[in-house]
């Protein structure tokens, strides 16, 4: 553990932050440019692995170059006195394994979230850099880079730097509840084992609990590879549609599962669109009905004006109206009926 006061090339450390399977992540001053960072070594058991830490600085290298408000920025890499470490952008907030101690996320706050980090996923795929370590405690939750937004959103840690970790025989520093079965058996990763990792953290995200579970390493080994998890209780108001796309992320077979997060992130916004529209209609038919309301009182209001403020009829003077007989003069009997007589 570094002590506070300690620099690291240019940085200086602040305090500790935390500690993970790679190593010990503290917050740091850059004295060039004054400004806050995270400083993560590189833990021993890792860097003293044959050809880690040429892999992990060129990996690092590859993970600089990612620019993505989804994605925890990587500043520099560096090395002294044996202390390998990384200059990362720093979050406040909390982590998603930090949120899901709380209990599920809201069924908002999952959509909002998961679309986010599958925005991330793509971005990153599409420049060919996995991140074979995807987990909540590698999301943060943060507002960092949204000034003006008060809504925490998803940013992922860590991006690609698990796989620079990896050992000779196929094995990767990492969390085994959340690794795909391919990983496990020490094969071929690809963006699907992300979206394998995906799956295992909507999972947790929606049901507050872990997709696969055992008494032992080699239990939970032989839970991934061969069992399903209980389906998602759907009674907390989670969309039907969610069990099959969090299901076909953690298919066994890679090619069973979407080959992409693109493809997750557009299933994701449809869902997002259909709860907002079904949301909005009896927001939008009281609006409706209050337009119509306001629009009777008004014609009603006017017709009274007008009735109100109209001028009186004039009223006829003697000299132009005249008198209406009541009797009628003899000359204007009928002469037929004086005749008669």
């Amino acid at each position: 553990m570094l002590e506070s006061g300690i620099r690291l090339g240019p940085y200086e450390i602040l305090a500790p932050l935390g500690a993970g399977g790679m190593g010990e992540v503290y917050r740091a001053r850059d004295t060039r440019l004054g400004r806050t960072v995270a400083i993560k070594t590189l833990s021993p058991v890792i860097r003293d692995l044959p050809n880690v830490r040429e892999r992990f600085i060129r990996e690092a290298r590859t993970v600089s170059n990612l620019s993505h408000p989804g994605i925890c920025a990587l500043f520099d890499v560096g090395e002294q006195d044996g202390i390998d470490y990384l200059v990362m952008e720093f979050l406040e907030g909390e982590t998603l394994a930090e949120r899901l101690r709380r209990g599920p996320l809201t069924p908002a706050e999952f959509l909002r979230y998961s679309i986010q980090m599958a925005d991330a996923l793509e971005y990153a795929h599409h420049q060919a850099v996995i991140h074979s370590d995807l987990k909540p405690g590698n999301v943060m939750m943060t507002t960092a880079g949204a000034p003006r937004q008060s809504t925490p959103h998803a940013k992922l840690l860590d991006f690609g730097l698990a796989n620079a970790a990896r050992t000779p025989h196929g094995g990767i520093a990492g969390t085994f509840q959340y690794m795909a079965p391919e990983q496990l058996h020490g094969g071929h990763v690809d963006a699907r084992t992300d979206i394998f990792a995906f799956g295992a953290t909507m999972y947790e995200m929606s049901s507050g609990r872990r997709a696969f579970s055992g008494n032992s390493q080699a239990s939970l080994v032989e839970a991934i590879i061969g069992a399903e998890p209980p389906p998602l209780d759907l009674s907390r108001d989670l969309p039907a549609r969610l069990q099959s796309i969090v299901m076909r992320c953690l298919a066994k077979d890679p090619a069973a599962r979407y080959q992409s997060a693109a493809e997750i992130g557009d299933e994701l916004r449809r869902i997002h669109t259909h709860a907002a529209g079904v949301q909005t209609k009896p927001a939008a038919a009281m609006r409706r009905a209050l337009i119509f309301a306001a629009t009777v009182l008004a014609i009603a209001g006017a017709a009274l004006y007008f009735w109100a403020t109209r001028p009186a009829s004039p009223t006829p003077s003697p000299a132009s109206s005249p008198e209406i007989p009541t009797t009628l003069p003899e000359s204007s009997i009928a002469p037929a009926t004086k005749g008669k007589r």
